[in-house]
């Protein structure tokens, strides 16, 4: 029987897709996965593409999460942009993790064309300023990305280039990215699914993983089951709910809120963002929106962070919503729904080796869509024995959230509240 899909307009858009079972009794593998997210079936995937005998284990459906509710948005480089990038690690570190970001986001393309995976991937993607002061910044960083990094792919709008291209008045500027866009990341998901299970490799859904523990190899206890397997993942992001202190304590999980209107012509000639591209703007707290395949506006904005997500979600999207596209008043909204991602300190990934025989990769801070696939490949790249790559990231500064996996909620709650009243400032 087919598991219930978390709410969305993916859910509700998508096309039958294969049952995986419930773990109902101790298998053995060689890798045993926690989490049927992009990493968890990255990693899947290019492990079984070698012989490797691993096992997913999905408390829900695959794709159930984040990787199967975000955005869509697929970015170039890190989270963090390049002068920041350069003012902590250097310029030869920055360009090392850009040229890791531009890796990152061939992987996913090269694993839609690779595995004929149908997502609606649309090409471009528009970095709004939502601020006068940020313009000469934002403007500046266009020609370091080209003469400093060779990126010749980004090009400035002005005010009333950026107007005409997004269909508000509200902005700046803004960067126009042609070597990144946007996706329909549940299709995505589930082509990585299809793609790993034909590789060999082995996923069970509605096997909540509750307990990782070590008596000889390395056991995943299950609701009904269990793994045995010399190497484990967990690839939950901000799911694992107690299953490792370490990584709960330097990762954050806090909830997203998106909206999809009735479809109204977006993405289409006369319509908003006639160009198809999708749009990210300047805020600490970012909007993000696209238009869908279908002519709808998905528009993304607002996070809680309280344990329990908020049931006011049309309401609460809407708002923010009108604060870009007043005209959009009385818009009919067709579906609203929210999705646990999560966030590290730096907004750098944390990727590592906890102990022998344990990864993790977490915290991608809006930036998954390139990198969770590409945490899954370099993981199994280390698994395999190359850690080029993955100690790239394995060596980057990660530090625990003050207090803790318990205490650390009050703490962001604060900061994140300044940094939301300095994007209204």
């Amino acid at each position: 029987m087919r598991l219930a899909d978390a709410p969305s307009l993916y859910a509700a858009s998508a096309d039958p897709v294969p049952v995986y079972p419930t773990l109902t009794e101790p298998v053995t593998a060689d890798v045993a996965i926690i989490g049927g997210g992009f990493t968890g079936l990255s990693a899947a995937l290019h492990l079984a593409e070698r012989g490797v005998d691993a096992v997913v284990v999905e408390a829900n459906s695959v794709g159930w999460g984040a990787s199967g509710r975000n955005g869509g948005q697929l970015h170039s480089g890190q989270r963090r942009d390049q002068g920041w990038l350069e003012s902590r690690f250097g310029r030869d570190d920055a360009l090392r993790l850009w040229r890791l970001g531009e890796e990152a986001k061939a992987l996913t393309l090269g694993l839609i064309a690779r595995h004929r995976i149908d997502c609606d991937w649309r090409l471009g993607l528009i970095e709004a300023v939502h601020k006068p002061r940020l313009v000469a910044e934002e403007r500046a960083y266009v020609d370091t990305l080209r003469d400093d990094y060779g990126y010749g792919a980004v090009e400035w709008l002005d005010r009333e280039a950026v107007a005409a291209a997004i269909g508000t008045d509200c902005y700046h500027g803004g960067r126009l990215d042609n070597g990144a866009g946007h996706l329909d990341p549940l299709k995505f998901a589930r082509g990585l699914a299809r793609a790993a299970a034909g590789a060999g490799a082995r996923i069970f859904e509605g096997s909540r993983a509750t307990r990782v523990a070590k008596s000889g190899r390395w056991t995943v206890t299950t609701g009904k089951g269990s793994v045995a397997a010399d190497i484990v993942l967990l690839a939950g992001n901000g799911y694992l709910d107690g299953i490792d202190d370490d990584t709960e304590a330097h990762v954050m999980p806090i909830d997203n809120y998106i909206l999809a209107t009735a479809p109204i012509g977006a993405g289409r000639p006369g319509g908003l963002i006639p160009s198809g591209a999708a749009v990210s703007d300047t805020r600490f707290v970012v909007y993000y929106f696209r238009p869908t395949a279908d002519g709808r506006l998905l528009f993304g904005g607002g996070e809680s962070y309280a344990p329990t997500e908020r049931t006011d979600v049309a309401e609460f999207v809407t708002r923010h919503l009108l604060n870009v596209y007043p005209r959009l008043k009385g818009t009919k909204v067709d579906y609203a729904w929210g999705g646990r991602l999560a966030i590290t300190m730096q907004r750098l990934p944390y990727i590592r080796r906890l102990r022998p025989g344990v990864y993790t990769a977490a915290g991608y801070s809006g930036q998954g869509v390139a990198l969770a696939p590409f945490a899954g490949k370099l993981i199994a790249d280390a698994i395999g024995g190359d850690t080029t790559r993955f100690d790239v990231f394995a060596g980057l500064p990660c530090p625990p959230f003050p207090g803790g996996r318990w205490l650390r909620y009050p703490a962001l709650v604060a900061g994140m509240s300044w940094y939301a009243l300095r994007d209204r400032l």
